[in-house]
């Protein structure tokens, strides 16, 4: 198995040192970090820690910058997709525990869950957040038929057919990519797993603020009804419905997909 890791990454200067350093780098083949524009030194360390660094002419958001890391580790020829924010926020050291149940051929995603097992409040995530979470969570598996403990957790990985498949190049280059991912593995028939975490939060980490989280909020509610009709044949959504190579030019199949144009 291949396993790459991807870093969307954005001011990372101060922590992407110390995630690295957690890293389990026996289990890891390659490290791609992509730099959406990052006005401090985010660059310069990950070149001298030696990762493979991709620069955003412009800032294209988070769902952007994701969109950008799994194209890399495609082409890269990457099994295992493992998605790892380079604030420090989730702990590197996890990663064995992430990935198993893909190396075991028991789930095509798995997401690291701050809710399972755990009180996410002991982190130091605000509560407000957790009631947000709690309230979303239960939304998308109330229309999703799942049973998920977390559906808004940024540490993730993907094994190769699941990106291969989804569309997730039509996904919204804002955060609202983190959720539409998660209907797009159930309305292709993938298997998700969840594995427990702990809760970081710290001055140096990366958050959704309200500011940005409304917005992403009213986009998981609309998410969920484009799915819910969708599924019903109600409207109809490429979204859920076209593969990648679909949506993708043809003539960058073959370095990204393997296929002649």
């Amino acid at each position: 198995m291949n396993v790459i890791i991807v870093m969307p990454a954005y001011n990372a200067a101060q922590t992407l040192e110390q995630t690295y350093r957690d890293i389990p780098h026996a289990l890891v083949d390659k490290i791609i970090l992509v730099d959406d524009v990052s006005q401090d030194q985010t660059v310069e360390i990950a070149h001298q820690l030696g990762l493979d660094v991709v620069i955003h002419i412009q800032n294209k958001g988070y769902g952007g910058n994701q969109k950008t890391c799994y194209l890399e580790a495609l082409k890269a020829g990457a099994d295992v997709v493992i998605m790892l924010h380079p604030d420090n926020q989730y702990d590197s050291t996890c990663i064995p525990k992430l990935i198993a149940p893909i190396l075991d051929d028991k789930a095509d995603m798995v997401m690291g869950s701050r809710f399972l097992g755990s009180n996410p409040r002991d982190g130091g995530m605000p509560l407000w957040k957790i009631f947000v979470n709690r309230f979303l969570t239960a939304v998308e598996n109330m229309t999703l038929g799942l049973h998920l403990s977390e559906c808004h957790t940024g540490f993730r990985a993907y094994n190769r057919r699941f990106l291969e498949t989804v569309p997730f190049l039509l996904n919204s280059d804002k955060f609202l990519f983190d959720t539409q991912i998660i209907f797009q593995a159930v309305a292709f028939g993938f298997r998700i797993a969840e594995v427990s975490v702990p809760t970081r939060y710290f001055e140096e980490a990366s958050s959704v603020g309200l500011g940005a989280g409304v917005p992403y909020g009213l986009g998981t509610l609309w998410t969920a009804a484009q799915y819910w009709l969708h599924k019903r044949g109600l409207a109809q959504f490429d979204l859920f419905d076209k593969q990648l190579e679909q949506v993708m030019s043809r003539y960058y199949q073959p370095s990204i997909l393997g296929k002649s144009k």
